[in-house]
């Protein structure tokens, strides 16, 4: 026991050492002019306090009600995909670094859905798209609107992109507190997808990374239980990065769930470090997200299992390589999707749905030596291996 505890600190304080986020927030406003810079509009959705002065609007204490912002973040043009270059110092240099262009709070539930509302019927009809993006642990606010950014940015993603950000402290130490913020978020989570799907929209993404996915799939199950767990038709594809979830936790809760008309999709690594010292924690029981040894019985919960085990990480614990594979998948399945392709599961077209999975996921991670993607059984009996390029 003693040696567990004297693990568990080592890792938490390399886990602290290895972030390159710059202490005090980083959401400065800057006007600066910067040629080449792509800006992008987030909506934000939180269960985070807000701060009393300063740019920071939201700290790591938790709220029972919504609150809400619109934000417009840029992204530099010599930005590398899959990482963030933080503004340093502040406000930092647009044409170098991430940058915030304007901060506001949105002052109420009516408020936000009728500037989703607009935004959304701004779209083409057939493009109206929202992805919902839910930060994982250990995430300041700034830290989640700017991995929120680089995921709209690196994935060319054309609709409505809405952050749900919860009370995160921000800090390694405060693992505890933030699986409870998680799972306080639910509701919240609930209620945001359920205001998504009354907006105009035609097709509801979710996209949760590590402790996010815990909030994600326990708002999905009791929407299921209410009875609207398919948010009014409108909910598509969910992808699980790196999932912190207990393995036997995730398939009990996807009984509930059911089999989605929709896969999930689940990227999982089994060199993900933070993930082991989140099992070591939770009494040495496997997390979701670096579990591989049976992809199958994952899969055949109705889950598109991608272990990217193999693939060289951007972070010292690799938990982040989703930032990484991320972008070549959704644009592979836009890809697709443009073809003329439906991913769907439906029974009725059973034949129809395995052959274009079978073109569609076979492909889609091929620039990702060594990725391997597992079929739930009902599409296709056997996984697809990616070749690398």
């Amino acid at each position: 026991m003693h040696f567990r505890f004297v693990l568990v600190l080592s890792l938490l304080f390399l886990a602290a050492c290895a972030g390159s986020r710059p202490d005090g927030g980083a959401l400065e406003v800057t006007k600066a002019p910067a040629p080449g810079a792509v800006e992008h509009e987030l909506l934000v959705a939180a269960t985070r306090e807000r701060v009393k002065t300063g740019p920071a609007m939201f700290n790591g204490e938790r709220t029972s009600d919504l609150d809400f912002a619109d934000l417009s973040i840029s992204v530099p043009p010599s930005h590398r995909s899959g990482d963030i270059e933080w503004p340093s110092p502040l406000p930092g240099d647009p044409k170098a670094q991430f940058a915030a262009r304007s901060l506001a709070y949105v002052d109420g539930t009516d408020d936000f859905r009728k500037r989703l509302a607009a935004k959304v019927a701004a779209l083409p009809k057939g493009q109206r798209s929202v992805a919902v993006i839910v930060h994982g642990f250990n995430n300041d606010f700034d830290e989640a609107v700017f991995r929120a950014t680089q995921i709209v940015h690196d994935t060319s993603f054309d609709g409505v992109p809405v952050l749900f950000t919860w009370a995160s402290r921000g800090s390694v130490f405060d693992y505890v507190y933030d699986r409870d913020s998680a799972t306080i978020a639910r509701d919240g989570l609930e209620e945001l997808l359920r205001i998504a799907s009354e907006s105009g929209v035609e097709d509801l993404y979710v996209f949760a990374h590590s402790m996010g996915t815990w909030a994600t799939i326990e708002a999905l199950r009791q929407a299921k239980i209410a009875g609207h767990g398919d948010f009014n038709g409108k909910l598509r594809t969910v992808v699980l990065a790196a999932p912190d979830i207990d393995v036997d936790v995730f398939k009990s809760e996807m009984r509930v769930i059911g089999e989605p008309k929709y896969p999930f999709v689940l990227f999982s690594s089994s060199d993900d470090q933070a993930l082991w010292l989140s099992g070591l924690i939770a009494g040495e029981k496997p997390r979701l997200g670096a579990y591989t040894e049976d992809k199958k019985a994952i899969a055949d919960l109705g889950v598109i299992v991608i272990d990217i085990s193999t693939t060289e990480a951007n972070d010292s614990l690799a938990h982040n390589k989703f930032a990484v594979v991320l972008p070549d998948f959704v644009n592979r399945i836009g890809e697709r999707l443009r073809h003329g392709d439906r991913l769907a599961t439906g029974r009725s077209s059973l034949s129809e749905t395995a052959r274009n999975l079978t073109g569609s996921f076979g492909s889609v991670v091929s620039n990702t030596a060594g990725a391997v993607v597992t079929l739930p059984a009902y599409l296709l009996t056997l996984p697809v291996r990616a070749v690398g390029h």
